[in-house]
C-alpha cells in the first residue's frame, strides 16, 4: 500500500498534462467544433429570449414539477406540440477563466481518486504497467463513462459522447503514464 500523500507529484503533474492536452484538443485539433448546432436566425432567437430575462440556470421545456403533472393531458399536449428543450443560461460576459480553473481542479480530483485506488492496490515498487492499468482504468471511468448519461437522459448526440469518450481515453493514458513515471520507488 502507498500513502496517497506520497503521490502528490503524479497527481499534480498529470493534471497539468491533462490541462495542456485538453487545450490542444479544443483549440488546435478542432474535432469538437461541431458539437453544438447553431439555432436558426440567431438574432431573432436572442431578441426573443432576452425579453424573457431568464436568470442563469439549467432549464427544461416543457417541465413537469410532479409525476401527476407529467401525466396530465395539458402537459402531454405541450410535449407533442414542441419544441422540447433543455438549456443552460449564464450571465452575459461570462469568461472562460472560472471554467478553466474548475477543469484543472477536477483533473486534480480525478488524480486523487486514481492515487487512492492504485495506492491501495499496489505496493511501493510495482511494475510500470501495474500502475498504468489501475490509474488508467480509474481515470478513464472518471473522464469518460459518466458522460454517457447525457446521451441517455438529456439527448446529447452520440457523436459528441464518442468524441468525449475518446478525449477521456487520451486523458486516462496521459494520467496513467504520468503516474507510472512518477510513482515513488
Amino acid at each position: 500500500m502507498v500513502d496517497i500523500m506520497s503521490l502528490w507529484l503524479p497527481i499534480l503533474v498529470s493534471a497539468v498534462f491533462v490541462f495542456i492536452l485538453s487545450t490542444l484538443i479544443h483549440m488546435v485539433f478542432g474535432y469538437h467544433a461541431n458539437d453544438f448546432k447553431k439555432v436558426p436566425d440567431e438574432s431573432a432567437f436572442a431578441d426573443a429570449i432576452r425579453k424573457l430575462n431568464i436568470p442563469p440556470g439549467y432549464y427544461m421545456y416543457p417541465c413537469a414539477q410532479s409525476s401527476s403533472e407529467w401525466k396530465s393531458p395539458e402537459f402531454q399536449e405541450k410535449v407533442k406540440a414542441g419544441p422540447n428543450l433543455m438549456m443552460t443560461t449564464w450571465p452575459a460576459g461570462t469568461g472562460m477563466a472560472g471554467s478553466l480553473i474548475q477543469w484543472f481542479v477536477y483533473s486534480i480530483l480525478i488524480g486523487i481518486f486514481a492515487a487512492y485506488v492504485a495506492g491501495r492496490a499496489l505496493g511501493p515498487d510495482p511494475y510500470y504497467l501495474a500502475v498504468f492499468r489501475f490509474v488508467g482504468v480509474t481515470t478513464f471511468a472518471c473522464y469518460a463513462i459518466a458522460g454517457w448519461q447525457e446521451v441517455i437522459w438529456y439527448k446529447r448526440p452520440v457523436a459528441v459522447a464518442l468524441k468525449n469518450t475518446f478525449d477521456g481515453l487520451l486523458y486516462a493514458l496521459v494520467t496513467a503514464g504520468t503516474f507510472g513515471w512518477l510513482w515513488p520507488r
